[in-house]
């Protein structure tokens, strides 16, 4: 009596061995072109999970664009046919941010307000602060006017850098030993130095009581 769905040696019919079957991989589609219309739709998605600035939000449409020239290029389609795809999709992209600025959707000083005031906390100094701006797309001018206003305490940022690496008025089992103890200050001055804080901004945290730098961190939190 013939058996039903076996093929030779044991092998299930229509199948490799062991009865399992790879599902062949679709290729990737470069997919519809980076209009204008659908450069705006990724943008009110990519605005509804991050803050962004302006150039910020021009970066991620622009990559946006690129992606698909590569998956364009990937298929086959011919670079004179991408080139001016590509190009209306960048100057799309640049219109778009525009458009959210216009419409609040997009606010460059509000961003960097609210940045400022979170990485200051987080123990990260006005230079620091305003490199970080600037990466974002915040110019110079907006950037420094948003840290001022924003009242940044570098003093207590400087008290959230030590606390994080358990240093100055943080530290557990401060040395008692003279030599030692110098050695542990200047090792939490370089690492203030490097964060972007200046000399006596590190001085002044450094030589905070423990119970007052603890305070301080806590009245930071609640702002």
């Amino acid at each position: 009596m013939a058996e039903s769905g076996t093929g030779e040696g044991g092998k299930r019919a229509g199948g490799p061995a062991g009865g399992r079957g790879r599902r062949e991989r679709r290729p990737v589609t470069a997919g519809p072109a980076p209009t204008e219309a659908r450069l705006h739709e990724a943008a009110l998605n990519h605005l509804a999970r991050f803050a962004a600035t302006e150039a910020g939000l021009a970066r991620v449409l622009a990559r946006r664009v690129a992606r698909w020239a590569q998956r364009a290029a990937a298929e086959g389609m011919a670079p004179e046919a991408i080139a001016p795809v590509v190009a209306a999709g960048r100057a799309a992209a640049v219109a778009v941010a525009r458009r959210m600025v216009a419409a609040g959707t997009v606010d460059d000083a509000a961003f960097a307000a609210a940045r400022a005031r979170r990485l200051s906390r987080a123990g990260r100094s006005r230079r620091a602060i305003a490199a970080h701006l600037a990466a974002k797309g915040v110019g110079g001018e907006t950037a420094s006017e948003t840290i001022e206003e924003a009242g940044t305490d570098e003093v207590t940022a400087a008290l959230a850098h030590l606390r994080r690496r358990r240093q100055g008025p943080f530290d557990r089992a401060p040395p008692e030993e003279a030599e030692a103890a110098r050695a542990a200050r200047l090792k939490a001055m370089g690492s203030l130095a490097r964060a972007g804080f200046p000399r006596e901004v590190a001085e002044a945290a450094l030589d905070t009581d423990p119970a007052e730098a603890e305070a301080r961190l806590i009245a930071a939190r609640r702002e």
